[in-house]
């Protein structure tokens, strides 16, 4: 009873924010034009029917929604306020995830600087479960997943989409240093250069890194956890399909699990290729992975060395997938798509599903 006041609580005190700055601003802007409804829909329902010794099955069913208000203060700067909610079918809980939505975005030109909540749902040109991680890195670097469990995000993020070069960078803060735990974040940049020749050929580089510390309590070890690399893109052209592409990316990481303790083994390698093709909205990849004492934190296990009672894989470490997805429906912000994948990890072979619908629109607000 106590969390549920606590929302009411929280919306009510956000109603009376929201009415005094539109009071204000309602003397200096046109509320058609200026102040518009903002709303966001993601409808997720995962399966995975894992039996091996680095990942467990598990599913997931739920809505990630945000419903927000946006102000342009000026042609290029925007102030949301909001809320997120993050729904689990089945909990006995009113929700799994209830946050602030609150960020300033600045555009200039074909930068966009956003300060608060971050912008890190997936584009809707973008199907197949391989690439709808929350930023779009590579499994090996991030579970795709937590674009289901962690969905909202909070720091600083910079986003450049130019002529030649498409880049996100940001730093997301998990967690506040107290004297339970300490302070974690976690930081990346994912981008790709477009080479000026004859072949369609890109330069990709993807980092990311996972800090636990703090200097205001010490609660526990200063950990970090960094991989990252360059990659080679090439998209070729074939008449009979839509799109197809070849990524290889040559990757390295550095696990520090106790700054204080020197840690064997903390340093690994690994090649990661994918070919996909798209046609009439049906996109198949293959993935092949081949790493030697790869250890990530926020990683999907199915590519790293440790198994899951923590002993660790010393030998070469191999993992391929294979997966089909469909866009069933899309149109004027609605999509509807379907995937499933195979995956072999070393000797065992499974298998997994999804489906995913995605809402999105922006409705003028108090038209005058």
């Amino acid at each position: 009873m106590t969390r549920i006041l606590d929302h009411f609580r929280f919306l009510s005190l956000g109603r009376l924010y929201l009415f005094v700055f539109f009071a204000f601003y309602s003397f200096n802007v046109s509320a058609q034009e200026r102040i518009k409804w903002h709303t966001d829909v993601l409808v997720y329902g995962d399966n995975t029917e894992f039996f091996n010794p680095y990942r467990d099955g598990e599913t997931l069913l739920g809505t990630a929604s945000t419903v927000a208000i946006d102000v342009a203060l000026s042609d290029r700067a925007t102030l949301r306020g909001g809320i997120f909610v993050n729904n689990r079918v089945g909990s006995t809980r009113f929700a799994e995830q209830v946050r602030p939505v609150l960020s300033l975005t600045v555009n200039t030109g074909p930068s966009k600087f956003i300060f608060g909540t971050l912008d890190t749902v997936a584009e809707d040109s973008l199907l197949g479960p391989d690439l709808s991680g929350p930023h779009g890195l590579l499994p090996p670097l991030q579970l795709e997943t937590l674009a289901f469990t962690r969905p909202n995000e909070g720091g600083l993020q910079w986003q450049l989409d130019g002529a030649r070069i498409q880049q996100d960078a940001w730093v997301n803060w998990q967690r506040l240093n107290t004297a339970a735990h300490r302070e974690r974040f976690d930081a990346g940049i994912r981008g790709r250069i477009s080479l000026e020749t004859q072949l369609p050929v890109s330069i990709g580089y993807q980092l990311h890194h996972v800090h636990e510390g703090g200097q205001l309590f010490d609660s526990g070890p200063v950990s970090d956890s960094f991989a990252g690399g360059p990659g080679v893109i090439v998209e070729p052209r074939i008449d009979f399909l839509d799109a197809t592409s070849i990524e290889t990316y040559l990757l390295w990481s550095k696990d520090v699990p106790n700054r204080a303790v020197e840690t064997p083994n903390e340093r690994g390698r690994g090649w990661f290729v994918r070919a996909a093709a798209t046609k009439n909205g049906w996109r198949g990849h293959f993935i092949y992975w081949s790493a030697n004492l790869w250890l990530k934190t926020e990683g999907d296990p199915h590519y790293g060395s440790r198994f899951e009672n923590g002993t660790i894989f010393h030998s070469v470490r191999h993992y391929n997938e294979f997966g089909i997805a469909k866009a069933f429906y899309t149109s004027d912000g609605v999509s509807l798509e379907g995937s499933a994948r195979m995956h072999k990890i070393e000797l065992d072979y499974n298998y997994s599903f999804r489906i995913l619908a995605r809402i999105g629109f922006d409705l003028p607000l108090l038209s005058l």
